[in-house]
């Protein structure tokens, strides 16, 4: 029997220390972003597409559940925003309220009806329904399809600060980002995380050891469709818009592949690979189709070389050297 000496670190707390010191870094950088002169508009994209990967990965690295529909909780919340802001004329955190609260009620409703099947199967049925999301708000009026919404108000964030300011959209977005990633963080690390993993490891087991394993999956994934629709919401305020590109399957394959590259099941793996991804359509765009191309030679050299992506093969690197 081993004996810790009072100066050791178990593996769990040293996890946790590292992941506290790298939230600190990438907040501190994240909060520089004004103050360099560097392109703030692409960060606070990256950072609303970041905390969508970051929703994305709770379902599918943490409860083993493949979603190919994620895009209809993004798409669903900014059209819900963006009408609450422009028709309803809202101010700013009621609209963010309106289209979070419209992504829980349909990950509700989709996540009844998909949980119960597994594998290939989920991962069909998600995607079907997003498609099924994608024709009804091509053809809703209050979409203005393939149009979008345009020309949205930013208004006052509780009557004081004024959105239309780069500087202070920039800062309230990132604020945003922050508070969804420690959410995310603290389910991760909850008793409820780790009954996830132990679904997601043997669901089996699992239910042998008297879980509901199909209650566990559906908060999972009502859980990562709020907060994807939270994502959503912010999105709308950084592109000024609602479009029907939010809805498309594209959109659920981007999100896929920011978290693979990034990194399945690790904290800041959809975090760079949101960035990653982002950058290559912003600075790539010149190409024009072949970006596509370029975005599919990457994901093939990464699954063929990293694959437990860029921060998953970071991490096992600095296992195997302590």
């Amino acid at each position: 029997m081993t004996v810790l000496s009072g100066n050791a670190i178990s593996p769990a707390s040293r996890a946790m220390r590292d992941e506290s010191f790298a939230f600190v870094v990438m907040a501190g950088l994240l909060a520089i972003v004004p103050m360099t002169g560097l392109y703030s508009y692409f960060v606070m994209q990256a950072m609303c597409f970041a905390l969508l990967a970051c929703a994305f990965n709770l379902l599918v690295g943490y409860g083993g559940l493949l979603s190919f529909g994620h895009a209809m909780f993004l798409s669903t919340a900014s059209y819900c925003c963006a009408h609450a802001l422009k028709v309803w004329a809202l101010p700013p955190e009621l609209g963010i309220i309106v289209g979070t609260v419209a992504a829980f009620g349909l990950s509700v409703v989709t996540g009844y009806l998909s949980i119960r099947r597994q594998g290939i199967y989920f991962s069909m049925i998600t995607l079907a329904l997003a498609q099924l999301v994608y024709f009804v708000f091509l053809r809703a009026p209050f979409t203005h399809g393939e149009d979008g919404i345009q020309g949205i108000p930013l208004g006052f964030l509780f009557g004081i600060f004024d959105l239309s300011r780069p500087t202070v959209l920039y800062y309230v977005v990132l604020l945003g980002f922050l508070g969804g990633f420690l959410l995310i963080y603290r389910i991760i690390n909850s008793p409820f995380g780790e009954v996830l993993k132990s679904i997601r490891e043997n669901e089996p087991r699992a239910i042998s050891l008297g879980y509901r394993t199909d209650q566990y999956k559906l908060l999972a994934f009502i859980l990562s469709g709020t907060l994807a629709g939270f994502a959503g919401a912010l999105k709308v305020f950084v592109a000024g818009n609602a479009s029907l590109s939010d809805a498309e399957w594209t959109m659920s394959g981007e999100i896929v592949l920011m978290t693979l590259i990034g990194g399945l099941g690790t904290t800041f793996g959809p975090v760079v690979g949101a960035f990653v991804i982002v950058a290559m359509r912003d600075y790539l765009s010149g190409f024009g189709q072949w970006v596509a191309v370029i975005q599919g030679a990457i994901f093939v050299i990464c699954v063929l070389t990293f694959r437990r992506g860029v921060i998953g093969e970071i991490a096992h690197y600095f296992r195997r050297s302590l």
